[in-house]
């Protein structure tokens, strides 16, 4: 596994001289920011993209320079998808797989931060409900699309260190909501998704991995305050070591780099079930803040099948290898 490239480096320059032609990647969330860039380095690279949003206009109009760019044998084409309505999540699904084509990876993309109490239409806590159990029945229902050697990509954050899924309390019903709590867990649960999912397919060939792209300043932050975004980057500054240069933003370029590296360069042995940040697989660190690096509750197995075991209850639907 390469060890050339790091929190500056580009999608361009990770996938400099690498042919995607022949290679399907599902893009969940392209109507913005890091989605759309990572649509576009791959279809400029001759992969052939199916890029995922719940507003087919804006991302029709996101998305033009995709197909611009796209080499020859390189393509995009969108599908609808909301992954705050389970039916929609399901009639996705259903589209793909009477398609019937197979898939190199998925890279779960889309998600919502920081958002005032909520529910999805299926009545779970709208960010749990929207970036962990909506990627789970998707990437679940077409997991046979999945090729041996293929990849399942989470976007997870450095937000999985506010807090650890709580199983027993989902959807705030017995506690008070807290914006950044709830991203925690719902980001949380996008690397003990990848955890599980990488156990339970990796004999068959496929792997999964969680990453954190860096911050970068996109839609994703709409509901963060001046205030909000201040306080944040003072915790993030103090928590770095002493002598460390001041945290800047990504670019999105940058930020969408750490995906297309997960997808296609790095080793899949080493990044499986794993949690990866700046283009390599991070550290575990029991470290309180938002420095680097992955809290151990994020990659623990046990914990990682037991919040399995609660989405499916919760979605209603079990899902094994077949």
């Amino acid at each position: 596994m390469t060890n050339s490239f790091g929190a500056t480096s580009t999608t361009d320059e990770v996938l400099r001289g690498i042919d995607l032609s022949g290679k399907r990647v599902l893009v969940t969330g392209v109507s913005a920011g890091l989605g759309v860039e990572t649509a576009r380095v791959l279809a400029a690279h001759g992969a052939e993209v199916i890029g995922a949003a719940r507003d087919l206009s804006k991302a029709q109009a996101a998305t033009e320079q995709v197909r611009a760019q796209a080499r020859s044998g390189g393509s995009f084409h969108l599908v609808q998808l909301d992954l705050a309505s389970l039916d929609s999540v399901r009639r996705c699904a259903d589209g793909l797989l009477a398609a019937s084509k197979p898939l190199d990876v998925i890279i779960a993309n889309a998600g919502v931060m920081a958002c005032p109490k909520g529910t999805t239409v299926d009545g779970f806590e709208t960010q749990f409900g929207t970036n962990h159990l909506g990627h789970f029945v998707l990437v679940n229902r077409i997991a046979s699309l999945l090729k041996p050697g293929s990849r399942l990509v989470n976007l997870s954050s450095a937000g999985h260190r506010f807090a650890d899924v709580d199983l027993e309390d989902p959807n705030f019903e017995h506690s008070p909501y807290a914006e950044f709590t709830a991203y925690g867990r719902s980001k949380t649960a996008n690397v003990l998704f990848a955890v599980e999912f990488d156990r339970r397919h990796k004999a068959r060939g496929v792997r999964a991995t969680a990453l954190h792209p860096g911050a970068i300043e996109t839609e994703l932050g709409r509901y963060m305050t001046t205030e909000v975004r201040a306080r944040l980057m003072a915790e993030i500054n103090a928590s770095l070591p002493k002598g460390a240069a001041p945290f800047s933003y990504k670019t999105i370029p940058q930020g969408a780099a750490t995906s297309v590296w997960a997808a296609f360069v790095a080793d899949s042995e080493a990044i499986g079930g794993r949690y990866c940040e700046d283009c390599h697989v991070a550290e575990i660190v029991s470290i309180p803040g938002l420095r680097g690096g992955v809290q151990p509750y994020a990659l623990d197995p046990q914990r990682a099948q037991a919040l399995w075991q609660k989405s499916e209850e919760l979605v209603g639907e079990r899902f094994d290898v077949n």
